[in-house]
């Protein structure tokens, strides 16, 4: 193992600034896992990280230590707890991090299969939960358009719990140019829409289209999708979380297709 012990270590000064800036992050294309699962399946996708850093607690954890003994070939950096905590980008550490370089994920030109487009999802916990509930129904891509939270930001990650490396990722998408070539339907969801979303036939490719948590979709984005559908709430809630909101379209796409193929 090879020890950082002080503050003016390139290596550290590289983990501290991935860990705190967005813009390093978009520059490097680089970013951090924080944690044992998000390590584990980064390994179990893409193989060893670019580097694996642990504190001295984190050293002696248990599963910790077994995954390093099982995985020799991967040599990595020890911090105190002091500086370990100075990099990691979670207010309580876990004792191990990787810093990974980001899948490079060129978009289509069309799409066949069901997938989500997103519209200024700017928290990063929503943007999180949906990606996690995308990759639990079978969603292969993913389209973040213009004002999205920054996809591969550590909290974004932890939200994801590993969601990341299911899917297939497309930051800056043109959502208007994916809707116009996909090969199915488009839906959105809206307060006063007409249809529920029980009603619609979703037993075929679907584009799902959500917007931001306060303004929703912009009138052009809105447009462009074929259908909008409401979530029926017979209790006194006024709406919905963009990410539950999400989760029950992409499962009752997945509910109506199982009982189709039953």
């Amino acid at each position: 193992m090879k020890k950082i012990t002080s503050r003016d270590n390139a290596t550290f000064e590289q983990l501290r600034l991935l860990a705190e800036s967005s813009r390093e992050r978009r520059k490097l294309g680089k970013t951090v896992l924080d944690g044992m699962h998000l390590v584990l399946a980064w390994f179990d996708r893409y193989g060893p990280p670019d580097l694996l850093a642990v504190s001295e607690s984190g050293a002696q954890q248990a599963e910790i230590s077994e995954f390093l003994s099982r995985r020799r070939q991967t040599d990595p950096y020890v911090l105190s707890d002091a500086l370990f905590k100075e990099v990691s980008p979670v207010s309580t550490p876990t004792g191990i991090l990787a810093l990974i370089s980001i899948p490079h994920q060129p978009a289509p030109a069309a799409t066949a299969g069901s997938c989500v487009l997103l519209e200024a999802i700017q928290d990063a916990g929503n943007l999180g939960a949906i990606l996690r509930s995308s990759a639990a129904a079978g969603i292969a891509d993913i389209f973040l358009g213009p004002g999205c939270a920054q996809a591969w930001s550590p909290r974004v990650l932890r939200a994801a719990m590993g969601a990341h490396f299911l899917m297939r990722i497309h930051e800056h998408a043109a959502l208007d140019r994916i809707l116009d070539n996909h090969d199915g339907i488009s839906v959105s969801t809206r307060l006063d829409a007409g249809a529920t979303l029980f009603e619609l036939d979703l037993t075929g490719p679907v584009a799902w289209v959500f917007g931001n948590e306060g303004g929703g979709l912009t009138a052009d984005v809105a447009g462009r999708a074929a259908h909008a559908v409401k979530i029926p709430m017979p209790g006194q809630a006024e709406s919905l979380n963009v990410a539950a909101a999400a989760s029950i379209c992409l499962f009752e796409e997945v509910r109506q297709k199982m009982a189709r193929s039953a």
